[in-house]
């Protein structure tokens, strides 16, 4: 029997945009022009983490305010090239387009930016599928947790009956934050070793992922 979802919240960026690598790539290319040694995408898996400017600072970028700032719009900037032919991970059209059929309530709940994101659903063809879109005010990955809580708080939804499916630990620390259930999909932004840890049911792609929310 189906699980009784009340709503489905997903995570953007690597959960149903298949962008790890053009992250990577990107980031190598700033680190190169700051002397910094490139990291492969296995050392990026494992590293990588909220708050992004953390993250920065591990790898030996300068994160002083307007650094950090003048690092995140180079990169966004970089990003967004690349990002044009970024494809989706192999079965996030069709689970999604097949959930909205079903009339399964959905939403993203994205550390990127608002307008950014609206583009990149329209782009994708998930206009119709989503009921929110949660993504940030600025380029700077902040405030996903905030925006979780705010948004289940004046849901009115069962929180044990709300999933959270995302990539990360941090996704997984936004779920525990909001008192809803979480599923993390172990082809993103951390490995699938670094997932084990969190406690929570982990898939390694959208075949296991549909059939564990019809499970």
């Amino acid at each position: 029997m189906r699980r009784d979802w009340q709503h489905i919240l997903w995570d953007w960026n690597g959960t149903l945009l298949a962008d790890t690598t053009i992250c990577v790539d990107v980031l190598n290319e700033l680190m190169k022009e700051r002397g910094l040694n490139p990291i492969s995408h296995d050392h990026y898996r494992e590293t990588f983490d909220f708050p992004v400017i953390e993250f920065y600072r591990s790898l030996g970028f300068p994160t002083e305010k307007t650094d950090f700032e003048a690092t995140s719009h180079q990169f966004i900037s970089r990003y967004n090239e690349l990002a044009e032919s970024c494809p989706l991970h192999p079965g996030a059209y069709d689970l999604i387009h097949d959930l909205a059929r079903e009339n399964q309530p959905q939403s993203v709940l994205s550390a990127a930016q608002q307008s950014a994101l609206e583009l990149a659903v329209k782009i994708y063809g998930f206009e119709e599928c989503f009921d929110r879109l949660l993504g940030a005010k600025d380029i700077f990955a902040h405030g996903k947790e905030e925006r979780g809580i705010d948004w289940i708080n004046a849901s009115g939804l069962d929180p044990q009956k709300v999933v959270l499916i995302g990539d990360t630990l941090h996704d997984h620390k936004v779920a525990e934050a909001m008192g809803i259930q979480c599923l993390l999909v172990a082809h993103g932004h951390h490995s699938p070793e670094r997932l084990g840890r969190a406690g929570c049911p982990v898939v390694n792609g959208f075949a296991e992922l549909g059939d564990w929310l019809h499970s």
